[in-house]
Order: structure tokens, then C-alpha cells, then sequence
């Protein structure tokens, strides 16, 4: 997979040069680009925001600039993502159908958004991450590519996403690792006697319980558990 990621704030990216993203650069399992809008700015101030038709506080990202950045990464079988709060809630699901396409591309506003000409004429879909509003849309860009990554084929082990929270719509139960008693607080000691067919059936009803607990919601969702 290719990531084109096009943002006013390039250094802001460096996390995706650590830990199982920089991994899966390493081993050609995917290719991140960082393109910076106000290349494609005029000179010789590089403007990319003016104020917003009809009035309001804020800025709004100009069309040109945001054009020609797409344009200078378009392919015929991109799909071009914008990150925004008022855009389709991002989640596991959505993360697995992306990981389906060979070139998305992520477009990070600021301040106030981009001019909805980019959107219409491109064609983009819209993903928030949440509730909330944020300074712009790098720290979202940043969530999606890592989780899409971490789903390609060879990232990281198979039995590890088959496994973790959200991939059975129910969240991941309690792990321990050694010593099996730290400060008088011990394992649970049917996760020391080997019985893997006991362990499965207990670490799945952990997985309902702590659900039940942290996501009443999505554990409405699932009435085959109890």
C-alpha cells in the first residue's frame, strides 16, 4: 500500500518513522509520502488560507494550493480520505475496508477546514475520530495510517489482530506476562496450568465482562453474548 499524507505541518509526522510503522517501511510492506500544501502555494508569502465567504470566525484553507497537492499525488486508483470532526466516525471496520485499496491519500485541514470545492470536485470521504474538534487533522491522519498499517498482510502476526479488541466486537481481556506474582499480586492461576481450551473459554468471558463494564453499547450490540 501507498500513503500519501498532505498536511501544512510535515514535522508532525514523525512518529510514523518509529515501532511496527517504520517496520513495515523497512520491509517494503508499505510506502509513506508527506507532502506539504504550502509548496503549492504562491510566492512569495505561500498563503494557503482567507477568510471565509459570508462571514465567521477563523480560516479557511484555499482551493489552489490543495488542488495542485492532490494532483501531485493523484493515481486512477487513489481514494482520497479528509480528516474532519463532522466526517464518519472512524473504527475497526472501516480501517479493514480501507486496507483494500493500493493508494489512499489523507488530507489534513486546519483552522477552520478546506474550501468544500476540494471535496466536491475530488470526491473525498470525510473521517473524524471522534467527538471532539482538534487543532487540525495530522494527529487523526496519524491514527488512521498507524491502524490501517497494522492490518496489512505481514505487519504484525495474524493470531494477534484475530485476537485483540474490536476484531469480535467485544474488547481484548486482561494480559499478564512473568513474574507470576509481583508485589503479592499474582496471575490468575488458570493462565499458568497449560489447559488451552480452559484458558480460551476464561480469556472470552473476560473479554464479555470488561465490554459489559467499558462499552455497554457495543456490548448491546452483540445479543449471542451473556
Amino acid at each position: 500500500m501507498r500513503i500519501d499524507i498532505l498536511t501544512l505541518f510535515p514535522e508532525m509526522f514523525a512518529p510514523l518513522k518509529e515501532s511496527i510503522v517504520k517496520r513495515a517501511v523497512d520491509a517494503n510492506l508499505v510506502e509513506i509520502n508527506i507532502t506539504n500544501i504550502r509548496d503549492f502555494a504562491l510566492p512569495p508569502h505561500y498563503k494557503c488560507d482567507d477568510e471565509p465567504f459570508g462571514g465567521g470566525a477563523g480560516m479557511v484553507m484555499m482551493c489552489d494550493p490543495i488542488f495542485k497537492a492532490i494532483e501531485s499525488v493523484k493515481q486512477d486508483n487513489s481514494k482520497i480520505f479528509y480528516m474532519s470532526p463532522r466526517g464518519t466516525v472512524f473504527n475497526q471496520q472501516i480501517a479493514k475496508k480501507i486496507t483494500q485499496y493500493q493508494h489512499i491519500i489523507l488530507l489534513c485541514g486546519h483552522y477552520e477546514g478546506i474550501d468544500q470545492r476540494v471535496i466536491d470536485y475530488f470526491n473525498i470521504e470525510e473521517i473524524s475520530i471522534g467527538d471532539y474538534v482538534l487543532t487540525g487533522g495530522e494527529l487523526p491522519a496519524m491514527v488512521v495510517a498507524d491502524c490501517v498499517i497494522r492490518l496489512l498482510p505481514n505487519v504484525i502476526k495474524k493470531e494477534s489482530v484475530e485476537e485483540e479488541s474490536f476484531s469480535t466486537n467485544l474488547l481484548e481481556y486482561n494480559q499478564y506476562t512473568r513474574p507470576a506474582v509481583y508485589r503479592d499480586m499474582a496471575v490468575p492461576e488458570i493462565l499458568l496450568n497449560g489447559n488451552h481450551a480452559k484458558i480460551a473459554e476464561y480469556r472470552k468471558q473476560q473479554s464479555i465482562e470488561i465490554t459489559k463494564k467499558n462499552r455497554p453499547d457495543l456490548f448491546l450490540r452483540n445479543n449471542n453474548f451473556k
